[in-house]
């Protein structure tokens, strides 16, 4: 009998940088590392201020991404997916940006979970994440601290 494999929760601590400019960067260094992105908020409008921001954030690259709604559904021929719903599907890391929790975490090998660390309610809900990941047999958990051009892994 093999053991259950453990999803690894990354909590990303925005201090410097707003999500819209930091989400694009940790997506392309997932898609290098071989994962298939989901980014998954409850909001539509956080959603579509992503999707906009995916388009626009570097004149010099492209992040081909798609918002699963209106008709479009998840495929293997999209690199990203932002969605209000978590599909079922062959998508390996979740990438959480507005505080919620999945409950089918053990289908992503990866999580991340970004907050803004200048907002109390969120980095409330980050600590009660944190606490329950760390608790978790089948879950272990990294803190990365946002500084001005790097991230910094602490806990």
């Amino acid at each position: 009998m093999t053991a259950a494999a453990i999803t690894e929760v990354g909590f990303y601590h925005l201090l410097t940088k707003p999500l819209a400019a930091v989400l694009p960067r940790l997506l392309e260094k997932a898609l290098a590392a071989g994962f298939k992105p989901l980014v998954w908020a409850t909001d539509p409008a956080l959603l579509a201020q992503l999707d906009a921001a995916l388009w626009t954030y570097d004149a010099e690259s492209f992040l081909p991404h798609g918002v699963i709604g209106d008709g479009i559904v998840a495929s293997n021929s999209q690199q990203v997916f932002l969605s209000a719903q978590i599909p079922a599907g062959d998508r390996d890391l979740l990438v959480v940006v507005d505080g919620a929790w999945p409950t089918n975490q053990a289908d992503f090998r990866r999580i991340l979970y970004l907050f803004d660390g200048h907002d109390t309610a969120a980095l409330a809900t980050a600590r009660g994440q944190w606490k329950a990941v760390k608790a978790s047999p089948d879950l272990s958990a990294t803190y990365w601290k946002e500084t001005s051009n790097t991230w910094e892994k602490a806990g």
